[in-house]
């Protein structure tokens, strides 16, 4: 294997293996470095987060469908079961599958591959340690740190990936628990309540602050909560778990108002800790070499580049949305700068979605944004319950939100919470990345009968012409 590159990339995730790609595209001479103990390239996405997660999400959702929707429409299976093993093996054959597939994309655009620990031991020197300590210097033009993000602590939670699990144990459970709580009412405990719910666990989600998905629209977030207890969740907010204490076959939960006063204690079989995700940056190299942190770990950038020459640094290491969909932009941009190109990515038009049933999905500005901003704006909404697909389907839960400008109408935000939010945001981000305006959408012949009619009527909404409702 060569030792001379123009691109040395450290993590194999999306923002890494995206970065090399475009890099081999470009004729850059490119590697790249993982650590993992499965030896597979993908990171935390693609190996225990996004791609399992939404593995076990479908099965679970097809599960619930048969055993709550089927005889309403019309459909007669008998009893339906679920054989947990086998649900547990698809996944892990869907992440299998993909793994081979970034490999091999990497044989395609001639990326070598390091398996080890990188660690930078000086500006174009980089040293690989293998897990039998053995070790290869590498030297290369430029550096590209990827190493993504890990699961944040909690004092007095201590994760054991059995009883207290973060998101990786939660998808390799063996059984399902009689009873989960959940530490943190954002999209990874909402989505992984979601699935264990729906296999006959009861879950209560513990939220710090006084609402789940705190970065979304308020609006959204205070419906899809109605929508969650509907279903059967349960949720502690403005509370905060001190402590869990092991007995031999359940835990003990101490939660407490957030804002202080009486706690109690709640008995559970198994608790996840989902509170987010911080910067994983440790063994790199990064003091010596002399990377700007700041005071929550992230690595200090401008276009990618770090304070030091030739070092750059994408994903979740570095400030911006912690979704895989942003550190594959991240990548790909960083490459080309490298290459003398112009890469940029504009993250207020990322857009993120949460995976339950029905999905949510957010892009832009919300109108908290707007009014902390002092922006004037128009809203536009069309409920699910008047669109003829939905309504078709027995699917109406949730709505469309538009908002725009007031004086120039153009996209600021959109939200969904809907069956397929996460497919039908991606017109809105088409838009906001153009810069376009809510009547571009409204004015777009959409195809009848589609959930994405919604779309555009939400459009209409914003001057006043819905016509469906």
């Amino acid at each position: 294997m060569s030792s001379q590159f123009d691109v040395i990339i450290i993590g194999g995730g999306p923002g890494g293996y995206n970065a090399a790609i475009r890099a081999g595209q470009l004729g850059l001479k490119t590697a790249i470095i993982e650590k993992r103990e499965t030896k597979t390239l993908g990171g935390t996405c693609l190996n225990v987060g996004c791609i399992p997660s939404k593995a076990m999400l479908h099965a679970s959702e097809l599960y619930e469908t048969a055993t709550t929707r089927f005889a309403a429409l019309g459909i007669k299976t008998g009893a339906v079961s679920f054989d947990l093993p086998q649900m547990l093996k698809q996944k892990d054959e869907a992440v299998d599958g993909l793994t081979k597939g970034v490999a091999y994309l990497m044989k395609k655009n001639k990326v070598e591959v390091f398996l080890g620990a990188g660690e930078i031991t000086a500006p174009g020197k980089v040293r690989v340690t293998a897990e039998d300590g053995k070790s290869q210097d590498l030297e290369t033009k430029n550096i590209i740190i990827a190493t993504g993000s890990e699961v944040t602590p909690l004092k007095g939670v201590e994760i054991d990936e059995k009883q207290i699990v973060s998101s990786t144990g939660a998808l390799s459970l063996p059984s399902v628990p009689k009873h989960m709580i959940v530490i943190g009412g954002g999209v990874i405990g909402l989505e992984l309540g979601s699935v264990w719910r729906r296999l006959g666990a009861k879950v209560t989600v513990v939220e710090f602050l006084d609402r789940i998905l705190p970065t979304m629209d308020g609006e959204v977030s205070k419906t899809f909560l109605r929508i969650l207890k509907k279903q059967g969740m349960e949720f502690k907010l403005s509370s905060k778990v001190t402590g869990v204490e092991k007995l031999k076959t359940k835990l003990k939960v101490a939660i407490e108002p957030a804002a202080g006063g009486a706690g109690e204690t709640i008995e559970a079989d198994v608790v996840l800790l989902a509170i987010g995700r911080r910067p994983y940056t440790a063994g790199l190299g990064l003091e010596k070499a002399g990377v700007a942190l700041d005071q929550r770990g992230f690595i200090l950038t401008d276009h990618f580049r770090t304070n030091v020459p030739g070092i750059w640094a994408v994903g979740d290491c570095i400030h911006g949305p912690m979704l895989a969909h942003k550190a594959e932009d991240d990548g790909t941009a960083c490459a080309e700068l490298i290459a003398g190109k112009a890469g940029h990515v504009n993250y207020d038009a990322v857009p993120s979605v949460v995976y339950t049933e029905p999905e949510v999905a957010s892009v832009g500005k919300t109108e908290e944004d707007l009014k902390k901003a002092g922006v004037e704006y128009k809203v536009g909404k069309f409920p699910f319950s008047a669109n003829s697909r939905a309504k078709t389907n027995h699917e109406t839960e949730g709505f469309v939100k538009i908002l725009a400008d007031a004086k120039t109408d153009k996209l600021l935000g959109c939200h969904i919470i809907g069956v397929g939010a996460g497919e039908l945001i991606a017109e809105a981000v088409s838009v906001l990345e153009f810069g376009g305006a809510s009547e571009d959408i409204a004015r777009t012949c959409h195809a009848h009968p589609t959930r994405s009619e919604a779309v555009r009527q939400a459009a209409m909404g914003v001057e006043g012409w819905t016509m469906q409702a």
